[in-house]
């Protein structure tokens, strides 16, 4: 090759690169940020060559935020659109919707099976940080839920890759093996090596059905009673956390590890996992007592570690299961080397707390830490009784300046304490003495719009030990006390909607429809919030598909309005901003951060880092899982209704 050859490419490649519109800040977060002029001018469609070599189409298509990738030209007739349906199913954070049509498009396109598209995709995946686990774990999501016949015709792939892929991967295809119907082919796979006995073991929780996790017990005992690796031997213990079918007895088995110095972190998180209230008196009582001893003898500088928290959030649900004056000696004597610590943490996309209520005793000192599992900013605001509301809505007032630092905190005598706005990943602790006066303090996200749905119960008691032996759930703050119903999906609703429908009673509906917070963001006939889209013309807009309207409720971010997206607005000195974009141009973009307020926050360009385009929706998932399946469909009756 002359040198002349060898001088082309690059010189060609970086003309192709130029003529390719950029993302504005982030090119890694594929920020939705773009300059326009004051009027905010629509985003103009880009031009890409997928003409051109692989390597140059592939550039082209990362290098544009996720508005403009799917303005890309797509079409299932010509192979050239293949990489524009590989790069928007590989995209991270991508809405469901897109995903399904670049799985059904690249099938069409390679003559294949869906899982085969979705298991090239898993594979192409390198995990290099969050975002490419987030798409991992979207992927293995829409493998996990392919027909056991298709799964199965993609056998031989799913085995190799179980095989020599990585660990990752390889437990995604135990998973899918175990779907298929294939468990003895994946455990056959698994007892070549240890590094293969942890994929399967960790395969376990990918599982989507209980009953396939339930199968999997037996191995899960041999393995831990006969492994001689410490490391198949905790992955074992970990998924047997993950089974749900006779906890006492995984209790019972998992108990008595917490005094092996090699398996004990592993054993105390998977009997985290465990129901509450399942396990022996006299084995809980064994287990505190040594676990009390543990902590004793634990250096004060090893008092903070993960491990520690853990094994002292242990031991808090141990001594509910204890008589009371031998949990009060227990307690005593934990006092004495440490304060009581409560771990809670967020649940990713469904706005709130794994910790719904917690009981701390009058006067005593306490920790809570907080861990953001979730994808937005969250905080915790403890608040005193009956001033939850409040709080939240003085917390909007005064916006990310907040008060001393706190984002969304207000200079108010109703706040009790209060953590830090804390980030994607992020850990921070609060350290208290508990009210000395007996009562229900909520605790709540003052975030934007969180208030609705992300909140708890701090309940003081005079007796810590006395209130374990008989718990009282505590009220609702924001007035439901609903429970747990069941995790809604489609289908458990498909058959039965037009049922529902016809029988349906409007003023029930209604009620449920202010019950769940609907109306804090969307207006019906003129009435509610301004966050998301009027409904009083869905049905007809939806054009009568109510099997379409139930899903964007369950699955709000199968599809989200760009109209309503939310963006996050990282500033230089470090706060973050979140709301609707209304306005952006040259001097400062303006978002609508208060559902209550008709003016928007206004931030200039210059002090803003970063501004990302969320493709989560404000809309939480499970929104509905406290309510059963007749109020759902009278919900569904009310929006039906009142359909203009």
């Amino acid at each position: 090759m002359s040198k002349f050859a060898v001088l082309w490419i690059p010189v060609y490649f970086v003309a192709v690169v130029c003529a390719v519109p950029t993302t504005g800040r982030s090119d890694d977060t594929h920020s939705a940020h773009q300059h326009g002029d004051a009027k905010s001018a629509p985003v103009e469609a880009p031009t890409v060559f997928l003409d051109k070599s692989p390597r140059i189409v592939e550039y082209q298509l990362k290098r544009l935020d996720d508005t403009r990738l799917l303005m890309v030209p797509r079409q299932t007739d010509d192979p050239k659109y293949k990489p524009v349906y590989q790069a928007i199913l590989g995209r991270s954070g991508m809405s469901p919707q897109y995903r399904i049509e670049s799985v059904e498009a690249l099938a069409k396109i390679d003559g294949t099976s869906q899982a085969a598209v979705l298991l090239d995709a898993i594979k192409s995946i390198k995990l290099d940080g969050r975002e490419s686990q987030r798409t991992l774990d979207a992927l293995t999501r829409m493998l996990l839920t392919q027909e056991p016949a298709s799964l199965q015709s993609i056998a031989d792939d799913l085995e190799s890759v179980a095989a020599d892929d990585s660990p990752e991967h390889a437990s995604v295809a135990f998973a899918a093996l175990t779907v298929a119907g294939l468990s003895d082919q994946a455990m056959t796979i698994a007892d070549a090596s240890d590094e293969s006995n942890i994929a399967w073991a960790n395969s376990i929780k990918l599982l989507p059905k209980a009953d396939q996790r339930n199968a999997s017990r037996d191995r899960l005992i041999r393995l831990i009673d006969s492994s001689e690796s410490q490391s198949v031997s905790s992955a074992a213990i970990a998924a047997l956390g993950e089974l749900n079918d006779d906890p006492a007895a995984n209790f019972a088995k998992l108990a008595p590890l917490v005094a092996s110095d090699t398996l004990r972190n592993s054993a105390v998180r998977s009997l985290l996992r465990l129901p509450r209230g399942t396990a022996d008196g006299a084995l809980c009582q064994s287990t505190a007592e040594f676990l009390v001893g543990l902590a004793e003898k634990t250096p004060p500088a090893d008092r903070t570690t993960d491990e520690f928290v853990d094994a002292m959030q242990l031991v808090d649900r141990l001594l509910a299961k204890v008589p009371a004056d031998v949990a009060k000696t227990y307690r005593g004597r934990l006092n004495e080397v440490t304060v009581r610590v409560i771990k809670i943490r967020t649940v990713e996309e469904e706005m709130r707390y794994d910790v719904p209520y917690f009981a701390v005793e009058a006067g005593r000192p306490v920790q809570i830490v907080l861990e953001n599992h979730d994808l937005m900013p969250h905080n915790l605001v403890i608040t005193q009784p009956g001033k939850l509301k409040e709080v939240a809505n003085a917390g909007l007032n005064v916006g990310p300046e907040g008060t001393n630092g706190l984002a969304y905190v207000p200079d108010s005598d109703d706040v009790i304490a209060a953590t830090p706005m804390i980030q994607p990943d992020e850990v921070t602790r609060l350290t208290i003495d508990a009210p000395t006066e007996p009562g229900e303090y909520p605790y709540v996200c003052t975030f934007p719009q969180h208030w609705y749905r992300m909140y708890g119960v701090m309940v003081v008691v005079s007796d810590l030990e006395q209130w374990n032996k008989a718990p009282v759930e505590p009220k609702n703050p924001i007035g439901s006390n609903r429970a747990f119903v069941q995790a809604w999906t489609v289908d458990d609703l498909e058959d039965d909607i037009e049922a529902g429908l016809r029988g349906s009673t409007p003023a029930i509906g209604q009620k449920l429809f202010v019950e769940a917070s609907c109306a804090g963001c969307h207006k019906i006939a003129g009435k509610g919030g301004v966050v998301g889209p009027e409904l009083t013309d869905l049905w007809p807009r939806w054009k009568g598909d109510s099997v379409g309207i139930l899903r964007e409720i369950l699955d709000p971010s199968h599809k989200i309005d760009p109209k309503y997206a939310m963006h996050l607005v990282l500033t230089v000195d470090g706060k973050t901003v979140s709301g609707i974009l209304v306005k952006e141009d040259d001097e400062a973009v303006s978002l609508l951060t208060n559902p209550e307020s008709k003016e928007p926050t206004v931030i200039a360009q210059d002090d803003i880092d970063d501004m990302v385009k969320s493709s989560t929706s404000m809309m939480p998932k499970a929104l509905l899982d406290q309510y059963s399946k007749g109020e759902i469909l009278e919900l569904m009756g009310y929006l039906k209704s009142v359909a203009k």
